[in-house]
């Protein structure tokens, strides 16, 4: 009964010795994250990186006029956007109506992302 004891304890230390390095890795070497890989923008149909100014401007609708809105710009392109939302808020708001809103965009301008690398 000895020696099949030992072969019990010995299997049993090494299922525990792997289970400890498999419960540590995480520590030891985390997994780094991002908040949109390229990866998922692929995946969502839109490979360009887009970046969205934080805030809410006054926007220049080209036909005249000005509204509230977000500014986003196409880091690829240098294609500026801007996407109306009416009031002082991040996302479009109908006060009147409960419904989700569609902003559409406007383009506002571009930058001569090209020429930066001259």
């Amino acid at each position: 009964m000895l020696p099949s004891n030992r072969i019990t304890n010995a299997l049993l230390a090494v299922i525990a010795v792997a289970l400890t390095a498999i419960a540590a890795r995480p520590y030891v070497q985390p997994t780094p994250v991002a908040a949109q890989s390229s990866t998922f923008a692929s995946q969502a149909g839109n490979a360009d990186p887009i970046y969205v100014e934080p805030g809410v401007y006054m926007l220049r609708r080209p036909e005249g006029g000005q509204v509230l809105g977000k500014v986003t710009i196409n880091l690829r392109t240098g294609n500026v956007w801007g996407f109306p939302t009416g009031t002082p808020d991040p996302y479009p708001v109908t006060p009147l109506d409960s419904k989700p809103q569609i902003s559409h965009a406007i383009p506002l301008g571009r930058f001569a992302v090209g020429e930066a690398d001259r």
